[in-house]
């Protein structure tokens, strides 16, 4: 071996070696280069192994000459190879080898050591020689000779190692591949590759046929190809900007084809794509997702929210917005609008009768007659049952003229009403009572709606089929109401209503009952008359808790009385019964299941009713009160001579007392007072009915009645009202007083 035929070698490795390296295996390159050094050493049998680093480790990639059977599950360290961990590898090599141009290591006296070093200086394999002769001894032609082809053995190791995570590298970008494929099958959204020119480069997602074209047609397009200018304006400014801010940004936008419009939501964010080495321009992601059948269901969803299902007009919810946009609208302004509250007359007639289909094509006809009626820019709502609104955005600016114009605006409304309505082939004629308030800017929305439902009342109560206009005074009197409503409903609840009892004396001076009423201790405002609640209590469906609790105490009475040794025949207590108990078919039901339960007998008793009650349906009235008497209650007549009632049929009622109010009895002393109360005496003398006169306060009203010979007298001139127990007192002293 010669300094010319190691050249000689090299030369030809560094001609052959990229081709060994492409086009053979790990193993017969390393043999190949592992014979040449043993061949052209000329020291004999020599042993090599190469070495490659793996993490920690250093795995035998190559063994030759009865070494091979070590390249599997064989790993050493750099402790296993002699190297201590105090210094870096590359000191300890040059501290073994006192050559810092060769890098070899000769850690004892028959191993050769040969790292291998990156470009960045990390070790990262060995060429491992075993000589039968004294390592030290080597010539510098065979130290030549072992780094040239040490090095060579390097660059094949590198560029296998290379290859491998190359391949490890495409492996791992193929199955990121096959997952984003499978990503993008199965999303709903359409993923286009966009220039900053609007040219599409690439289409992605299912079902591209949304698109209503080929994809592969598409391609190469650009978005003026596919949309309107105007449309292709918008679409090239959201990619603009999403790539000078480089977030992303969302449009949507629809798609027209043969087959309809498609609302498309994009999302648009920046990406880093080229199809060539000379496309240096910039593109965007375009996500494209089908939200047609999202705004079909939003669009459902909002009827359903703002819009009454039956007469597809606005609902309360919608009509209150817009009541509030006016009022905002009015604040600045001189003008005035106005709410118009409309509730029908009769309706609920009909759909007793009719049933509620008759009563829902009733509605219906009268949305469409009130839309016809009004302008395009008005609003007009269904709120619940029979209840519509109406507002006028600009009636006048002043409140004459808001009035003047607003009575037109009404009167056109009633004018809706004049026909008959044809409801399952029947003709009804149905009017509206209308309320109006102005809006001034001055009142809130739910004001508003307040002013108006109490002008339409007020309507109501001028008998229907016209309109008022809201009056303030009206409307403390309602607040008012309602604040008993609220009131009445917790002392029922806190137990502060109860009853009081006014004794009764018969014409032989017995005490024959009592007249049972009800009384109010508020808690705050002491006691409460009757005239204040009991109206709201009925208007508002109380009455009917307020006449159980004063029938229950009146039960008691009687119960606690009976205590002291039965009670005369003739002894009963009354009671009042409002009108909406009477027309109750449960009437007679829900009185025997109260005094069954204290064991009362009913003739113990009586109903008192007024005239007003019996004035209608006469034949149905009559059967009832029959049915009611022949379980032993007694009918009273309360306030005679103050309503209306026919003398005619009087007859006909099963009633044992006329009482005459107090009124009367209180002009009993002059003569147009006293004919009066002749005259009622008279009549029950005729219908066989005993009379009561109640409200006697002085000696000289009972003079008189006495001269008559009334039946009952009851009045502050005998005793006042009293509760339970100063009643029971009462009665005890009287009864004891008059058997002195």
């Amino acid at each position: 071996m010669n300094e010319n035929s190691i050249s000689a070698l090299l030369l030809a490795y560094s001609h052959k070696l990229p081709r060994l390296i492409q086009g053979k295996s790990e193993s017969l390159l390393f043999d190949e280069i592992v014979t040449d050094l043993s061949d052209h050493l000329g020291i004999g049998n020599t042993e090599f192994l190469i070495l490659e680093k793996s993490s920690e480790h250093f795995h035998i990639v190559y063994g030759a000459n009865g070494l091979a059977d070590t390249t599997e599950n064989s790993a050493y360290t750099l402790a296993n190879l002699g190297y201590h961990g105090d210094a870096s590898i590359t000191q300890q090599v040059y501290e073994h080898t006192n050559d810092n141009t060769l890098f070899m290591a000769v850690t004892d006296k028959r191993r050769i050591d040969y790292p291998f070093f990156d470009d960045k200086g990390q070790l990262f394999g060995f060429l491992v020689g075993f000589t039968p002769v004294n390592a030290a001894a080597l010539t510098d032609l065979q130290r030549d000779l072992i780094s040239g082809l040490g090095n060579f053995a390097a660059c094949a190791l590198q560029a296998q190692k290379n290859a491998r995570t190359t391949g490890e590298k495409l492996r791992n970008l193929e199955r990121s591949n096959d997952k984003f494929s499978a990503f993008i099958r199965v999303m709903p959204d359409i993923a286009l590759i966009i220039s900053d020119e609007g040219e599409y480069k690439d289409i992605h997602g299912a079902p591209t046929s949304k698109l209503y074209r080929d994809a592969k047609q598409i391609i190469g397009m650009r978005v003026s190809d596919i949309f309107p200018p105007d449309e292709t304006d918008k679409i090239l400014m959201v990619i603009q900007r999403a790539l000078l801010t480089g977030l992303i940004q969302e449009y949507e936008y629809p798609v027209s084809s043969d087959e309809g419009t498609t609302i498309f939501e994009g999302r648009i964010t920046p990406i880093n794509y080229a199809t060539s080495e000379n496309d240096t321009g910039q593109h965007v992601l375009w996500m494209a997702r089908d939200i047609t059948l999202d705004k079909e269901n939003q669009a459902e969803i909002d009827r359903l929210a703002y819009f009454d299902p039956l007469t597809h007009l606005p609902n309360r919810r919608m009509l209150n917005e817009r009541l509030q946009v006016a009022v905002k609208g009015k604040i600045l302004s001189e003008e005035f609008g106005a709410v118009l509250f409309l509730d029908l007359d009769e309706f609920k007639r009909i759909n007793d009768s009719l049933g509620h289909s008759a009563g829902d094509a009733l509605l219906q006809e009268v949305a469409t007659r009130l839309k016809n009626t009004l302008r395009q820019s008005d609003t007009l709502a269904r709120i619940g049952g029979d209840e519509f609104v109406i507002i006028i955005d600009n009636v006048g600016d002043s409140v004459e003229q808001a009035n003047s114009e607003i009575s037109v605006v009404a009167k056109k409304v009633h004018s809706a009403f004049i026909d008959t309505f044809e409801i399952e082939n029947l003709a009804f004629s149905v009017s509206c009572s209308i309320g109006i308030c102005l809006i001034d800017g001055k009142s809130n929305a739910d004001s508003i709606m307040k002013f108006a439902d109490t002008a339409m009342y007020n309507s109501k109560r001028q008998g229907g089929g016209s309109y008022s206009f809201y009056d303030p005074k009206r409307q403390t009197l309602l607040d008012r109401q309602l604040t008993y409503e609220s009131d009445i409903v917790r002392a029922i609840e806190n137990r502060e209503f109860c009853a009081y009892f006014q004794p009764q004396i018969d014409s032989k001076g017995r005490l024959c009952g009592a007249e049972s009423l009800i009384r109010w201790h508020h808690p705050d405002k002491g006691q409460i008359p009757p005239n204040e609640f009991i109206s709201i209590a009925e208007q508002f469906g109380l009455i009917q808790k307020l006449q159980d609790i004063v029938l229950e105490d009146m039960c008691r009475l009687i119960t606690a009385l009976s205590k002291d040794g039965p009670l005369p025949s003739y002894f009963k207590i009354s009671i009042n019964i409002s009108h909406s108990q009477f027309k109750s078919p449960n009437l007679l039901n829900h009185l025997l299941a109260i005094v069954n339960s204290h064991n009362v007998q009913p003739n113990r008793v009586i109903l008192e009713i007024t005239e007003s009650m019996l004035s209608h349906d006469i034949e149905k009235t009559v059967a009832q009160m029959n049915e009611i008497a022949a379980e032993g209650f007694i009918f009273s007549i309360d306030d005679f001579g103050t309503g209306y009632s026919s003398l005619s049929n009087l007859h006909s009622y099963p009633v044992e007392e006329l009482k005459i109010d107090k009124t009367f009895i209180d002009r009993i002393e002059d003569s147009a007072g006293l004919s009066i109360v002749e005259t009622i005496i008279t009549l029950a003398r005729n219908l066989k009915m005993e009379v009561v006169a109640e409200g006697v306060e002085k000696a000289s009203q009972l003079a008189v009645l006495q001269n008559y010979n009334v039946d009952i007298l009851q009045g502050y001139h005998f005793s006042k009202p009293l509760p339970m127990h100063e009643y029971i007192s009462w009665h005890r002293q009287f009864n004891s007083n008059a058997h002195l």
